[in-house]
């Protein structure tokens, strides 16, 4: 098949529907899918759950991507519109061997893909491109049928709400819950968000719950300030005690304050390892190399073992089980809990859990966060850099900082995703960016004055790397 390698990603396959993916590329992603599978589970009469979002192509997508799985031999099991956390969810209570969530998450609405699954777990980097690689050798069948044949339906979101029902359900008994606003975007998460929160007895303002494709509201990215304005006036009645957003397939989660502040992702997931250490003693919380050094710092302050981790959810995923890590995070609203839950990223169970806490606690939120040592950074910064050169800037960039190490005041230096390098009142981050070519900057330090010192000086030093390699 002649098809676009470029849109089989570090995390998933995302591409534009009518250009790089039309129901030829889903027919033959099932047939090359259902080869990678059988390649890793070896064994006869293979089952997956499928699950899609709201997207106006995701139902075409998943009749073709049937018909080649079903051709190929793989049956499936159809989950219906559904956030990619219940699509998850599916993996671990049906008896599949592996699953496909068809999604572009928060992209815009000309956009879909697949996040790909074999056993329980997600696959990602090589192997997905090992998949990209296997359908390049492939051709659609002559003799393929227009239609699929071995597929059955299964309301997976029923066992999911029963599930969260009867680990949140004593909350039901609880007075003067916090009310909150929830703003799913139109995406494919709040209508099961909201109902689990209203069975659980929390007043709920719902905002855009029903899925649509359009995106007629806002685009669904709740980590981004202009998408949260009308989350932001329903605040500011002061009725309610916290705002929440999902993205477009809800596994990212946004919060907003009372007045109007928002959550950051490093201080959502540090709220939460406080709350957790007081159970867990010494637990393991993983937090990417972007997070404020206040997260970690405040998760060894609490009890716990901070590990800085490199960017990119199914890095993390991958990490937490190996160090069997009880929590993790990103700046980008995934928060992983393998607390009381499976360790994949779910913005609808991270919402029960913060309401958990809320409730609970009664926690005021502004004073919490108030309370966080004061720091001043700058968001993503990113410097264009072809993709062929990234690897040889960043190994240049740490021979530099290693060596200049006294002159630059540097304290300590962390290479695990690029070059991470602290200073006695910040720190300062240069990473190739897994999904751009670009390189990835970020900064912190306590004033002001600091941070503007510390990123004009790396932005130059960046630069000249560039373009000397």
């Amino acid at each position: 098949m002649n098809v676009d390698l470029s849109i089989f990603r570090e995390y998933d396959i995302r591409g534009v529907w009518g250009k790089t993916i039309d129901k030829n590329f889903s027919i033959g992603l099932g047939l090359a899918f259902a080869e990678y599978l059988k390649q890793k589970v070896k064994k006869e009469n293979l089952t997956i759950s499928i699950g899609y979002d709201a997207r106006l192509s995701s139902k075409d997508i998943f009749s073709s991507l049937c018909i080649g799985l079903n051709y190929a031999g793989v049956s499936v099991i159809d989950i219906g519109l559904v956030p990619t956390p219940v699509q998850y969810f599916s993996l671990f209570k049906l008896e599949v061997d592996g699953g496909i969530m068809i999604t572009a998450s928060h992209n815009p609405k000309e956009y879909n893909g697949f996040k790909l699954s074999v056993g329980k777990e997600t696959i990602f980097s090589s192997q997905i491109q090992d998949v990209g690689n296997i359908m390049k050798h492939i051709e659609i069948p002559n003799d393929i049928p227009l239609k699929a044949n071995r597929v059955s339906k299964y309301d997976m979101v029923k066992d999911y709400e029963n599930y969260m029902l009867k680990q949140f359900g004593y909350l039901k008994t609880y007075k003067n819950k916090p009310k909150l606003v929830l703003d799913a975007g139109n995406g494919s998460g709040g209508f099961v968000g909201i109902s689990i929160m209203q069975k659980l007895g929390f007043e709920v303002k719902g905002l855009f719950i029903e899925p649509d494709g359009n995106f007629p509201n806002h685009h669904p990215d709740p980590t981004v300030l202009e998408n949260l304005s009308s989350m932001k006036k329903e605040m500011e009645t002061g009725k309610y005690e916290v705002g929440i957003g999902y993205d477009g397939d809800a596994d990212r989660i946004g919060v907003v304050l009372k007045n109007s502040d928002m959550l950051y992702g490093d201080q959502i997931l540090l709220l939460f390892a406080q709350d957790l250490i007081k159970q867990h003693k010494s637990a393991k919380i993983i937090g990417e190399v972007k997070c404020s050094q206040v997260l970690f710092d405040g998760i060894k302050k609490a009890g716990g073992i901070p590990i800085m981790y490199k960017a990119g959810h199914s890095l993390i995923k991958d990490k937490m089980k190996k160090e069997n890590a009880l929590l993790a995070g990103e700046m980008s609203g995934h928060i992983f809990f393998a607390d009381r839950y499976f360790g994949y990223d779910d913005a609808i169970y991270v919402s029960l859990r913060l309401l958990e806490i809320l409730s609970k606690e009664k926690i005021d939120l502004i004073k919490w966060k108030n309370s966080l040592p004061t720091t001043f950074n700058t968001p993503e910064i990113r410097v264009d850099c072809q993709d062929d050169k990234k690897e040889t800037v960043i190994n240049n960039l740490k021979q530099y900082f290693s060596t200049k190490k006294q002159e630059l005041q540097i304290v300590d230096i962390n290479d695990i995703d690029g070059i991470r390098f602290k200073t006695k009142s910040g720190w300062g981050l240069v990473r190739a960016s897994n999904t751009q070519p670009a390189l990835v900057l970020r900064f912190e330090d306590e004033t002001n004055e600091g941070l503007d010192k510390l990123k004009n000086l790396t932005m130059k030093i960046t630069k000249d790397a560039i373009k000397n390699a």
